[in-house]
């Protein structure tokens, strides 16, 4: 049984079929929802512990982690929890149960659509 909650991306013309969650921070001001958007990434971000959690994730072999491999963060293991519960809520992480073990990872598209957003657009020549 799959617990998966994916970002919920926009429609958007981007580099190998990654629909970002907003254009480029100097492309055009963000609409409302674009907004709520890139907020909630970055505040789920503005942790330190949950910023150590993503990249832990992030830049483990595989592409996945089980929580067992992450939770070493210095903070107890409801604490963990309640913080990777706040990364799924805000579109960067998914998991899935496996036996009595979750799994986490980043999909590769949420790391593109972060990397667009922050991608200084070229000027017009």
């Amino acid at each position: 049984m799959s617990n998966m909650k994916a970002l919920p991306l926009l429609e958007s013309e981007a580099p190998e079929g990654v629909a970002p969650c907003c254009p480029p921070l100097t492309e055009r001001p963000f609409s409302a929802e674009e907004a709520e958007t890139a907020a909630r990434m970055f505040k789920a971000l503005g942790d330190p512990v949950r910023l150590r959690l993503f990249t832990a994730v992030a830049s483990h072999e595989g592409g996945e982690a089980c929580v067992c491999d992450i939770s070493d963060v210095g903070v107890s293991q409801p604490t963990v929890s309640h913080h990777l519960k706040k990364l799924k809520e805000a579109g960067l992480l998914t998991s899935e149960r496996r036996g009595t073990w979750v799994y986490y990872r980043v999909e590769p598209s949420v790391l593109a659509a972060m990397g667009r957003l922050l991608t200084i657009a070229p000027a017009a020549a």
